[in-house]
C-alpha cells in the first residue's frame, strides 16, 4: 500500500508537473464556462424555489461524469479511434458525440433567442414559459450537455499529463469553482436581460465549434474565449452606460 502511494505522489517532487497541474486547473475552469452558462440560462426557467437544488444536481452530476470518465480513462482515449470515414474525414465516437452536443446547443439557444424576441410565439413550445421547463426535463437536458462537455474536458486532460492525480485534482478543483459560481452567476443572467442574449450568443458559437471540431476543423479556444471576452466587455460598457443615463434622468427628474 505503501509502495502504491509512493508511486502515485512520485510527482509532487516534479516542478514540471506542477505546472501541468495549474495549467490544467485554469483549462478546465475555462472549459467549465459552457457547462456554467447553459446551466445558468436553464435553470433561471425553473420555478425559484427548484432552480439552486437543480443547478447543484447538475454540477454535482458534471463532477460524477468526469470521475467516472477518470476511472476509465484507457477507454475514453478508444473514443478518439476512428470508426468510419465520410466526406474524407475519419469519425470517432468522440467526434458524433461533439457533433450530437453541438447540434443540441444550437437547437436549444436558437428555440430561447425566438422565445425571447417573440415571447407570445413561444408559449406553446416546450421551452416557451418558466412553468413549461419541468425539473425533470431541466436535469435530463443538463446531464445530456454534461456528458458532451465531461467528454472533451477529460479528453483534454488526457492530453496534458499522464498522471491521473493530477487529472482528478484539475476536474475536482474545476468543478468545485463551477459549483461556487453558479448562484452568482445565474442570478446576474437573470437581472440583466441583455446578459441572457448575450449569453445565448455565446451558447449559438459554442455549439458551432463544437459541430466544426467534430466535423475535423479545429477552432483553437483561444479564438473563442477572447471573442466571449471582447463580447462581454462591450456588453459591460453598454451596462455602464444604461446606468449612468438612467442616473442622469433621475437626477434630472428629482430637479
Amino acid at each position: 500500500m505503501i509502495e502504491f502511494f509512493a508511486q502515485h505522489l512520485d510527482w509532487l517532487h516534479d516542478p514540471t508537473a506542477w505546472v501541468a497541474l495549474v495549467t490544467l486547473v485554469v483549462l478546465e475552469i475555462v472549459l467549465g464556462i459552457d457547462n456554467l452558462i447553459f446551466i445558468s440560462i436553464l435553470t433561471n426557467k425553473l420555478p425559484e424555489e427548484h432552480r439552486v437544488s437543480a443547478r447543484r444536481i447538475g454540477i454535482g452530476a458534471a463532477l460524477v461524469m468526469r470521475l467516472l470518465l477518470l476511472a476509465t480513462v484507457a477507454y475514453i482515449v478508444q473514443l478518439t479511434q476512428p470508426l468510419f470515414e465520410a466526406f474524407g474525414h475519419p469519425f470517432s465516437w468522440r467526434d458524433l458525440i461533439l457533433i450530437g452536443g453541438g447540434l443540441f446547443l444550437v437547437w436549444k439557444a436558437t428555440k430561447e433567442i425566438h422565445h425571447s424576441v417573440d415571447p407570445e410565439d413561444g408559449k406553446d413550445n416546450i421551452v416557451g414559459e418558466t412553468l413549461q421547463v419541468s425539473f425533470a426535463g431541466a436535469i435530463f437536458q443538463i446531464l445530456l450537455l454534461d456528458l458532451v462537455f465531461s467528454i472533451d474536458s477529460i479528453i483534454t486532460a488526457v492530453g496534458m499529463t499522464d498522471e491521473i492525480a493530477i487529472m482528478y485534482i484539475a476536474v475536482i478543483a474545476a468543478v468545485t469553482v463551477m459549483l461556487i459560481a453558479v448562484n452568482p452567476l445565474s442570478r446576474f443572467i437573470e437581472k440583466n436581460p441583455t446578459i441572457v442574449m448575450l449569453a445565448l450568443g455565446f451558447l449559438l458559437m459554442i455549439g458551432m465549434t463544437l459541430i466544426a471540431d467534430g466535423m475535423g476543423f479545429h477552432v483553437p479556444k483561444g479564438y473563442i474565449y477572447a471573442a466571449m471576452g471582447f463580447s462581454a466587455l462591450v456588453e459591460g460598457l453598454n451596462m455602464l452606460a444604461r446606468r449612468k443615463r438612467k442616473l442622469d434622468k433621475e437626477g434630472g427628474g428629482a430637479h
